[in-house]
């Protein structure tokens, strides 16, 4: 059997492999550059960065929990023209491809970042409408088909790169949403995003964030993705990069055979910096040993 082909497309894009990072668990890739080869990752997702800069959310902000962690760190950014000069320019020296997540709290603030990208070495943009972090406008437009609907449809109509809409869990029909978002015109759809949470202190009876609310990540969200991830893909037609609590390559294959293009480890790269690396020899060892020469031949294939 010839090497497995690993490689993947999305809106015309290809990429090497199917293995991405999730938002906010990589930074724009210069953090992991000690553990990881940025270059043998079928893309860098970059942290969510915004028109100005954002101070996040006040600390505590991070907590671990049974089988993962909640964080409110609140989308803390240096703006689209710091990301520009210093992280898009790092990460031009390596063979990978870039999506750069964008967030805002007003349609227009999202509208500046991807105007301003429109014309920089970017492959696609990721949209954060889904985060719980954020209180004002993300929630609404992440829960909302209509807004979702009106958000993407505005940002594909200035986008000269692919528009991916990152959706929330939060919702009662992850169904709904995707195909609010195909209709405005993405792409593509990535999910999921973290599941809302709390943590309290017992002894001191007072809430261990400073935000009370977080974003549950980890392993313990996993069987919640992979439903959400093949929901998502019986309702639309477009590709799908799917996400949550993925620690190793198993966990990837389940959301390929669930129906997504693509996967992105998220925060058990906190606990493995090495994760996206042995999830990809890990998916082509999956391959030899079923004697599947390309990946695309696994997605959404769960009977």
């Amino acid at each position: 059997m010839p090497k497995p082909d690993l490689s993947v497309s999305i809106a015309g894009v290809t990429f090497k492999n199917p293995v991405t990072t999730a938002s906010g668990t990589f930074g724009s890739g210069m953090e992991y550059s000690e553990f990881v080869d940025l270059n043998r990752l079928g893309a860098v997702t970059t942290k969510g960065v915004a028109s100005s800069p954002w101070e996040g959310n006040p600390v505590p902000r991070v907590t671990e929990v049974y089988g993962g962690m909640l964080n409110a760190i609140g989308l803390q950014n240096p703006g689209v023209e710091v990301f520009v000069k210093r992280d898009l320019e790092y990460l031009k020296q390596f063979d990978t491809r870039v999506i750069v997540n964008v967030c805002g709290r007003t349609e227009e603030e999202y509208l500046a970042v991807v105007e301003r990208l429109s014309e920089e070495a970017v492959d696609l943009l990721e949209i954060n409408v889904s985060c719980p972090n954020v209180k004002e406008g993300a929630i609404a437009f992440g829960q909302d088909p209509d807004a979702l609907f009106r958000i993407t449809d505005k940002i594909r109509r200035i986008a000269t790169q692919p528009v991916i809409m990152k959706l929330t869990p939060n919702v009662t029909s992850i169904a709904e949403m995707a195909r609010a978002a195909e209709a405005g015109g993405a792409d593509a759809i990535s999910l999921i995003n973290t599941i809302t949470g709390m943590k309290i202190d017992i002894e001191r009876r007072t809430f261990v964030l400073a935000n009370k609310t977080g974003g549950m990540s980890g392993p313990a969200i996993k069987p919640v993705a992979v439903r959400m991830v093949w929901q998502a893909a019986q309702a639309v037609k477009i590709p799908i990069i799917g996400m949550g609590g993925i620690a190793s390559a198993e966990d990837a294959i389940e959301f390929i055979l669930a129906g997504a293009t693509m996967v992105a480890a998220g925060a058990m790269q906190f606990h493995n910096p090495c994760l996206t690396m042995e999830i990809i020899d890990g998916i082509e060892a999956y391959m030899v040993r079923h004697q599947i020469e390309h990946v695309t031949d696994l997605i959404g294939t769960v009977q």
